[in-house]
């Protein structure tokens, strides 16, 4: 029976270590108060819209100030999905 050649390779040599890159830990110091800070001025836009009886916070638009504030806390809520 033949016998198989010999390769010629060389001895196992472990992979140069990487650079070192720049590892995300997580969101901005603003995020978080940023995030909070919409609910609850969401929230608070649209109890001032029942307690001051459908008048404050902007008169002019009437009933459109539960969309906004729904918006701002919607908004806050939406940043709580991207929240590391």
């Amino acid at each position: 029976m033949p016998e198989s050649r010999n390769r010629d390779k060389a001895n196992y040599t472990a992979p140069a270590e990487k650079r070192a890159q720049k590892v995300s830990s997580g969101n901005a110091a603003w995020f978080a108060p940023v995030m909070v800070g919409l609910m609850l001025l969401g929230l608070a836009w649209v109890v001032t819209f029942y307690i001051t009886h459908q008048t404050y916070p902007v008169p002019a638009i009437g009933r459109w100030n539960l969309a906004v504030g729904f918006a701002l806390m919607m908004s806050g809520f939406m940043m709580t999905t991207r929240w590391k």
